[in-house]
């Protein structure tokens, strides 16, 4: 599959790229972002893929989030595809911000018009490291995944339904129950239908009821004043009892200020304020 390389910056003596390639499974051209460490040069590397949230495209997390230089130290790899088809012209693809362009949901919608394109679970699961993989440096047996809010979403519900796929995982603020809230309902609605039911196979909080053994160690940071956890579209307080049930183990920080300060919201200021730690938790994995 060819890929055309779009941009290439020199970064922490290796190089974030960013290229374009036609995508079977979304049926348009999409892009990514892919950061290459100085050690992919000589030799082989695990590598981290990001998903990114609502509103997003491969590049607010390339430059926003400040994680090349943790990157380049640990050799690792990192991936950040778009969030959603693009150009499909779809009927009412950019009516909302929430649905459509831009919010992909990390799902294989079902139904029509959706149905064809936005296939984004199966991207970001078989095509894109199929993809990565047949071009890049990389060490297959070594993947892990992470994400914001959106792409937090995305991040759990790919570990939790590919038992022993990725290393290890873990997510800022992320939509941890959406067949709960209004983001959830309005998405999954939307591309999987009027059946429930059906949205519990995309909802972390679901999944790890039925996940089947404990060897996942799960990383969260939330912002104690992002607006929307206040507005109750994350839900984590869910996610954790779900997890605390199975054993699963989740470190969950709840990020604030001290006494009388704002706290940390939803923002990549936040994100690139915790980001080395989410680094060093994947290279703990990657490279056992």
């Amino acid at each position: 599959m060819a890929l055309k390389q779009v941009s290439s910056n020199k970064c922490f003596e290796g190089f974030q790229k960013v290229f374009e390639h036609d995508s079977t499974e979304l049926k348009c051209k999409m892009k990514f972002g892919i950061y290459l460490p100085p050690k992919a040069e000589t030799g082989k590397c695990p590598v981290l893929y990001w998903l990114s949230g609502l509103t997003c495209t491969e590049q607010n997390f390339i430059t926003k989030a400040g994680f090349q230089q943790a990157a380049a130290e640990h050799g690792l790899i990192v991936v950040a595809p778009d969030t959603s088809p693009r150009g499909c012209n779809i009927e009412g693809e950019e009516e909302s911000w929430d649905f459509g362009t831009g919010a992909g949901f990390y799902v294989d919608a079902t139904e029509e018009p959706w149905k064809t394109n936005y296939r984004m679970y199966s991207y970001v699961k078989d095509e894109l490291p199929k993809l990565i993989n047949a071009n890049f440096p990389t060490d297959p047996e070594r993947m892990s995944i992470f994400g914001h809010s959106m792409g937090g979403h995305g991040a759990l519900i790919l570990a939790l339904k590919n038992p022993g796929k990725y290393k290890s995982v873990s997510a800022f603020a992320p939509i941890c129950n959406p067949i709960q809230c209004q983001w959830g309902k309005k998405a999954l609605g939307g591309y999987l239908g009027s059946d429930a039911s059906k949205w519990e196979a995309y909802d972390a909080t679901q999944l790890v009821k039925s996940y089947p053994d404990s060897h996942l160690d799960i990383l969260i940071d939330q912002g104690k004043d992002d607006q929307f956890l206040s507005a109750g579209q994350l839900l984590p307080d869910n996610f954790i009892a779900a997890c605390t049930e199975r054993k699963i183990p989740v470190v969950f920080r709840l990020q604030q200020a001290s006494l009388h300060q704002q706290g940390y919201d939803h923002s990549y200021f936040f994100i690139s304020t915790f980001i080395n730690d989410h680094i060093k938790h994947h290279t703990k994995y990657l490279n056992a």
